[in-house]
């Protein structure tokens, strides 16, 4: 029998979530992610080290970080929060949340050569919810420490947490030599500390895997962008991938916002989640129970995000722990909305593309954004081989699963590719 016993959320936008949190200062969200490439004004290269790739080539690009991202945060932000942008979202998406989600976002853009430098000696904002520390921002801005919030995102934490999680050993490249780690058997994963979205974790099933891993690290040590790396064990027989969510509140008490299953390519790459908007959360209570205490007693608010594998014996592992809004926070959010309409399945996905500009996409798919069967959190346009594309980070829904594999054929006869 639970002793914990958890209610969901009843709000749609990260301001209804972070409402009592952030009535003791003037609060306002970063929703992009600090960055070490060439680009960034305020790279994150001396403290709160982010692998966000291994050399400028393969480095997480602007539109990613500053744009698609952002603005899918954006979409849900509500307007309690002011949310801070370096790139403006075009004015079409912004009328199309406007319609959709009902809330006029609150929206400050600042220049990227700047924007630290500015909210750093801004009296009006107080504090600064982040999903990652800065080093360009001064420690008292943020509004969870962030010596605290860098220590939680390490992959290196996950056995504090006081959850089942794969048996690891942690590293710190400072003191050992990468070549004289003892390794194990084939498979197992290596995991650099602080990798962005899936950068910096390696699935370690061959040699010609640990050689691709290891060149990997050692132009991230030689870039001084990495000192810690964790050696995991690979959990096998896997029949199941959850991304568990809640948010945790200063006072301690837990609010429910969802579980989704997580869709992985071959390669491990997250590509989005599916949600049953009634599916019962009970099973996770006792692992949300334990991570909501040990982020209680560091500190943290905010939203938590758990990865969870299951395998064909029904054993649960933890695999990672995201103290942050997480990918498919916003698609957990429709959670209300959707229900009133009679839809309990919904499917996010980041990967969604079609042909034209996000005008002619809009005129296109109107009736399904009119009904709701496709929601679309983020969209921009780009080029390829001189043809107009809008990218779309959106969230298909339905009433049963094969409802929404119906819409989804029926998007994809209208152009959407996945």
């Amino acid at each position: 029998m639970h002793s914990n016993n958890f209610d969901y959320f009843q709000g749609s936008s990260l301001s209804d979530l972070f409402a009592t949190d952030v009535a003791d200062a003037s609060y306002a969200f970063i929703l992009n992610y600090p960055a070490t490439a060439g680009w960034a004004t305020y790279p994150n290269t001396k403290k709160y080290l982010i692998q966000d790739g291994s050399d400028e080539a393969s480095k997480t690009s602007y539109s990613k970080i500053c744009q698609k991202e952002p603005w899918k945060n954006l979409a849900v932000l509500g307007n309690a929060i002011p949310g801070i942008v370096i790139s403006a979202a075009p004015k079409l998406l912004l009328d199309y949340w406007h319609e959709h989600f009902g809330s006029d976002t609150n929206i400050e853009t600042l220049k990227e050569s700047l924007y630290l430098d500015c909210l750093n000696e801004s009296a009006r904002v107080e504090k600064l919810i982040t999903l990652f520390p800065f080093d360009g921002l001064k420690p008292e801005k943020h509004a969870v420490a962030p010596d605290t919030h860098y220590h939680l995102l390490s992959k290196a934490t996950l056995a504090e947490l006081g959850v089942p999680c794969p048996k690891y050993q942690t590293y710190n490249l400072d003191s050992v030599d990468i070549n004289d780690i003892e390794l194990p058997e084939f498979p197992y994963l290596i995991k650099t500390s602080h990798g962005l979205s899936g950068e910096g974790t390696y699935i370690i099933q061959s040699q010609s895997d640990l050689d691709y891993c290891f060149a990997e690290i050692k132009k991230y040590v030689e870039s001084r962008l990495l000192s810690t790396i964790v050696v995991s064990e690979f959990i096998k027989n896997v029949v199941n991938n959850y991304c568990v969510q809640f948010y945790i509140s200063k006072t301690g008490d837990i609010k429910l916002i969802g579980v989704t299953n997580q869709l992985v390519t071959n390669e491990g790459n997250y590509i989005g989640g599916l949600v049953h908007y009634r599916e019962n959360m009970s099973m996770f209570f006792d692992m949300i129970a334990a991570i909501g205490k040990y982020a209680h007693s560091r500190g943290y608010f905010g939203v938590i995000g758990f990865d969870v594998l299951q395998d064909r014996d029904g054993s649960l592992y933890v695999i990672d722990a995201n103290f942050r809004v997480n990918g498919s926070t916003p698609l957990c959010l429709q959670r209300h909305t959707l229900l009133k309409l009679g839809k309990e399945v919904a499917n996010y996905s980041s990967d969604y593309r079609i042909a034209g500009t996000l005008e002619f996409t809009l005129k296109t798919l109107q009736l399904e954004l009119e009904r709701k069967d496709f929601i679309i959190l983020s969209a921009q346009e780009s080029v390829s081989y001189g043809k107009i594309y809008t990218e779309i980070y959106g969230i298909v829904t339905g009433e049963t699963l094969e409802d929404m594999q119906h819409i989804e054929q029926r998007l994809k006869d209208k152009g959407l590719s996945l």
